[in-house]
């Protein structure tokens, strides 16, 4: 059975770091990747992993993404937190390289963490 578990969101200050991290069980995927979701808005891409990386242009040079393929997990390590941030992350994956921004190209979700960054 395929998992993908997501841990490490939180409540932090403006301008502050956080760490989440997502293992996927079952599988390994070629492709992996983070979603948000804001209140009242539609679900984003944030960034995708799969061979070589793409972020999307409003966590650039905030935001990295990378993986540990021993461990099947994919982190997304969150630096100089904005209020607007606040959404709930979503893991992804897909089968093949190829780093996707649609979220029908993606097999594979995680249940979600809330972020929430306070001003």
């Amino acid at each position: 059975q395929v998992q993908l578990v997501e841990s490490g969101g939180g409540l932090v200050l403006a301008g502050g770091s956080l760490r989440l991290s997502c293992a996927a069980s079952g599988r390994t995927f070629g492709t992996m990747g983070w979603f948000r979701q804001a209140p009242g808005k539609e679900r984003e891409f944030v960034a995708a992993i799969g061979g070589s990386i793409l972020l999307a242009d409003f966590v650039k040079g905030r935001f990295t993404i990378s993986r540990d393929n021993a461990k099947n997990t994919v982190y997304l390590q969150m630096n100089s937190l904005k209020p607007e941030d606040t959404a709930v992350y979503y893991c992804a994956a897909r089968y093949s390289y190829g780093n996707r921004q649609k979220i029908n190209e993606y097999d594979y979700w995680g249940q979600g963490t809330q972020v929430t960054v306070s001003s």
